[in-house]
C-alpha cells in the first residue's frame, strides 16, 4: 500500500476525532444551534457559539458517525443543501456580532440524492462560496479527515486553510479519479499517489497554510497533545487576523484564492 493510500485510509477512519468532539475539547461554553430557517435541520452539519481564550467564536463542522446508526443520522457526513444553509446562517450571524468563524471539515462530498438536487444543492454551495469570500470577520478552515469536492470547499473559503497530518483534500475520491481516468476503480492507490491530496503535498504546493501534526518520530501523538497544538495555533492566528482592518482582511483572502 502506498503512503498516500495509507493516509486516505487514516483520513476515513471511524476513530478520528469528530467535529463535535473537537468543539468540546478545544473550546469552552459550546452552545449548538439547529436548522436553516428554510427547510430542516441537517445533522451532517453541526455548529454554534463557543469561547476560545475567553473570546466568542462561531464554530461549524461536518459530522460523521462512528457506527451505522450515527452514520444514517448524519448522512455519512454528506450534507444536504439545508446543512450548507445552516452553516451560512451561522456565518452571517457571526459577521453581525463580529465573531471569527472556524470550520472543521470531514466529508466525502455533498449528498448526491435527487431531493438534495431538487432543493438546490449546487446553489447552496455556490452561495456559501460567494458569501464567505466577502464575510468581514476572520475565517479559518480545518480539514480534519476527508475534504471531498465542493462539499468540503463550501466551508473552506477561509483566510487560512489547515489540514490534520492524516487528512486529504481533493476534487474527488481516488476511487472516482481511477474510475474516470482508467475506467478501473481498483487502481485507487495509484490514483492517490498521482492526485497530490495529502496534507504534506498540499502544503508543499502552497494550497494550505499549516499541517497539524499527528505523529512525531514515527509514533502517534497523544490526543491531548494534538488538541493543545490546534488550540494554541487557533489562538495565535485569530489574534493576528483580528488585527487586520476589514479591507485588508478581504483583500488578502481574495489574493489567497486568486493566486491559484
Amino acid at each position: 500500500m502506498t503512503e498516500a493510500c495509507e493516509i486516505v485510509q487514516l483520513a476515513r477512519s471511524k476513530e478520528r476525532l469528530s467535529a463535535l468532539e473537537l468543539f468540546e475539547l478545544i473550546f469552552e461554553d459550546y452552545e449548538e444551534f439547529h436548522g436553516d430557517r428554510l427547510f430542516a435541520d441537517d445533522e451532517a452539519v453541526v455548529g454554534g457559539i463557543a469561547t476560545l481564550n475567553n473570546k466568542p467564536v462561531t464554530v461549524i463542522g461536518i459530522q460523521k458517525g462512528r457506527d451505522l446508526k450515527e452514520n444514517l443520522k448524519t448522512n455519512f457526513g454528506s450534507p444536504h443543501p439545508e446543512g450548507y444553509r445552516k452553516a451560512l446562517r451561522l456565518m452571517k450571524q457571526a459577521e453581525k456580532f463580529k465573531r471569527p468563524v472556524i470550520t472543521f471539515i470531514n466529508t466525502a462530498g455533498a449528498y448526491c440524492g435527487v431531493g438534495a438536487e431538487e432543493r438546490g444543492e449546487g446553489e447552496a454551495i455556490a452561495k456559501n462560496l460567494m458569501e464567505m469570500s466577502d464575510l468581514n470577520v476572520p475565517i479559518i478552515a480545518i480539514i480534519i479527515g476527508e475534504g471531498g469536492s465542493g462539499g468540503a470547499l463550501a466551508l473552506a473559503l477561509g483566510d487560512e486553510v489547515w489540514m490534520m497530518e492524516h487528512s486529504i483534500y481533493a476534487i474527488l475520491s481516488p476511487e472516482g479519479f481511477a474510475s474516470i481516468l482508467w475506467k478501473d476503480g481498483s487502481r485507487a492507490a495509484e490514483a492517490a499517489d498521482l492526485m497530490k491530496i495529502t496534507a504534506q503535498e498540499l502544503y508543499a504546493l502552497n494550497v494550505i497554510e499549516k499541517v497539524i501534526p499527528e505523529t512525531k518520530d514515527g509514533k502517534a501523538l497523544p490526543q491531548e497533545v494534538i488538541v493543545k497544538t490546534l488550540q494554541q495555533n487557533l489562538v495565535e492566528k485569530l489574534t493576528e487576523l483580528s488585527q487586520k482592518d476589514t479591507q485588508t482582511l478581504l483583500s488578502d483572502r481574495y489574493q489567497r484564492f486568486r493566486k491559484f
